[in-house]
């Protein structure tokens, strides 16, 4: 039988509402719209045309080897995200480097890649 999380406020400071998890309905659709589209974070024409099928075809398997991630040795699951690595997409423009490259990416599994923007971004996919 699945266990339900009791309701607890919301993460929003002097939000009084109640959710069952991080923040509330109304907070989240903001953080949402604040957040943009893939265009507007710069993932446009040349992400989806030239750095995912690169660093997916260059790494088809995930190669985390993340001891926070639960393992030491490369995770080895389907790729499903070109990571830029090590350096962040931020970083790479900010240094006027070409974010687009697929030399400039890691191909991670799914739990690998939230596990890492988890860590790489603590306040979240905007910070």
């Amino acid at each position: 039988m699945a266990r339900r999380r009791g309701l607890t406020i919301c993460t929003v400071p002097g939000c009084p509402a109640y959710t069952d998890r991080g923040r509330c309905d109304e907070h989240r659709r903001e953080a949402e719209q604040a957040r943009g589209s893939a265009r507007q974070r710069g993932y446009g024409t040349q992400h989806e045309n030239r750095f995912r099928p690169g660093v997916l075809a260059k790494h088809p398997t995930c190669v985390c080897t993340e001891t926070h991630h639960g393992h030491g040795e490369p995770c080895g699951q389907p790729s499903v995200h070109a990571d830029h690595h090590p350096l962040s997409r931020r970083e790479l423009v900010a240094q006027r480097l070409d974010p687009n490259d697929p030399a400039r990416g890691r191909g991670l599994c799914g739990p690998c890649h939230a596990k890492e923007t988890a860590a790489a971004q603590p306040g979240g996919w905007n910070a």
